[in-house]
């Protein structure tokens, strides 16, 4: 990173609903208190894919994974649910696959670091991504990690939607020996010492499924962003994707904390959907740029739809 902002004084400036931190996330976090926020979310620059102006960033293969371990630890120290951060697809020179999302995962696995099932950040990929030979780039990883244990909170349905199917029968699923569960019988006694044979079932919610880990967000161009000044950032992401993890995963009221602010776009969804946030970002234009979406999400709150 630019050498220019190592010794460069960083502020906390207070926006309606939250905080802006200018200055590298690792200090601000360092100076965090412990578990003092529900949610981590963010995206990180991808290795070596752009400067992003005046930061230069240059960090690609094992030196992007190191750095990612550290920005995990930090996170995981100030957050007492879930850190979740997109972190793409790995590039790919000379028809080789860097590798490095899966490399960060083995990274973390590897120091003992609680890893939850990684999700996946769908959307349109960029048309010609595949080359000539291969697939156009639809998905990026979510790598996901914890302190261990069940998450304080979550709302795991928050982002369902009703069945889309009406079950063709009774549902059911295999277990480790082959049989459904609907197959499966147990012995239930009763007072008097009889017994009897029933089959075993699970309770299923037809209102609401859950909406699995595959998280759709369709385009993202072209204004499918959730708001237009998204696009003076080089690597914006949607809201439908800061707000699928924020209503899963943050409580209402809670804290949920993105070291790589950019233009916003965690901020805006903490707002719309009444959480409270803290965000970073070592670059001065983006907390400018920050602070203007914050109070265009602060005049509008409310889902955006699209």
């Amino acid at each position: 990173m630019s050498k220019h902002y190592l010794g460069q004084e960083m502020r906390k400036i207070k926006v309606e609903g939250g905080y802006l931190l200018h200055g590298d996330c690792l200090k601000h976090m360092a100076r965090m208190k412990p578990r003092s926020v529900d949610l981590v979310f963010g995206s990180p620059p991808y290795e070596a894919q752009r400067e992003y102006g005046e930061l230069k960033f240059d960090l690609k293969g094992q030196d992007w994974v190191d750095w990612m371990v550290k920005v995990f630890e930090a996170s995981l120290r100030v957050c007492k649910g879930l850190v979740a951060f997109v972190v793409g697809h790995g590039v790919q020179e000379n028809y080789k696959w860097s590798a490095t999302p899966a490399l960060l995962i083995a990274d973390l696995h590897r120091k003992g670091i609680c890893l939850r099932n990684p999700k996946w950040y769908k959307r349109y990929g960029i048309m010609g991504s595949g080359g000539k030979d291969d697939l156009r780039k639809d998905v990026e990883f979510i790598v996901c990690a914890t302190n261990g244990g069940r998450l304080p909170w979550s709302d795991n349905k928050a982002c369902g939607e009703p069945w889309k199917f009406k079950p063709g029968g009774e549902i059911s699923h295999r277990e480790k020996d082959g049989k459904r569960v609907n197959e499966r019988k147990f012995i239930s006694g009763y007072k008097n010492g009889d017994l009897e044979y029933k089959t075993a079932k699970r309770a299923f919610d037809l209102e609401a499924a859950n909406p699995g880990d595959v998280i759709d967000c369709g385009a993202v161009g072209g204004g499918h962003l959730g708001a237009h000044m998204a696009h003076e950032n080089e690597a914006p992401f949607p809201e439908k994707l800061s707000d699928f993890f924020i209503r899963s995963f943050c409580k209402p009221n809670g804290w949920v904390y993105d070291p790589f602010g950019g233009s916003g776009t965690t901020l805006a969804s903490a707002i719309k959907t009444g959480r409270r946030f803290v965000c970073s970002d070592i670059r001065l234009s983006q907390i400018k740029l920050m602070l203007r979406r914050a109070h265009n999400a602060n005049d509008n709150k409310g889902f955006f739809q699209e």
